[in-house]
């Protein structure tokens, strides 16, 4: 049995907010890319590729406020990211805007920006529209 995830860093009221948000979005298929699918929530849309293996586990996602949004309910499940990364824009043509990279276990993540979690906690409020 696995223990649950430790509360996370943000206002209990704010959490709800964005769970409820979470439970809205809805998933389709990337179109082929393996581990990866397109969150869609309010008109926008975020490209995810979850990768785990063992207790090495990364989300990539995005850069923006969706992204960031599944990030954090990634957070909520698995706890506090061990490391959190981000990718500048046009290093990946999948992910033409950039990153937002989210590693438990030793995952590796980019290291172009390092943004702190409540960076990503006042980006997610922008997906509430």
């Amino acid at each position: 049995m696995t223990a649950p995830a430790p509360p996370l860093p943000i206002d209990i009221g704010l959490l709800r907010r964005y769970r409820d948000a979470g439970a809205k979005i809805a998933w389709r298929p990337a179109g082929g890319a393996a581990h990866t699918e397109i969150a869609h929530l309010n008109d926008e849309e975020a490209r995810v590729e979850r990768t785990a293996r063992g207790r090495r586990a990364r989300v990539r996602v995005d850069a923006g406020p969706l992204g960031a949004l599944v990030v954090l309910l990634e957070a909520d499940r698995r706890g506090l990211p061990e490391r959190l990364g981000a990718e500048e824009a046009g290093r990946d043509a999948a992910f033409p805007a950039g990153t937002i990279v989210a590693g438990w276990g030793g995952a590796p993540v980019p290291t172009d920006a390092r943004p702190k979690f409540g960076d990503l906690v006042e980006l997610a409020r922008y997906a509430l529209a």
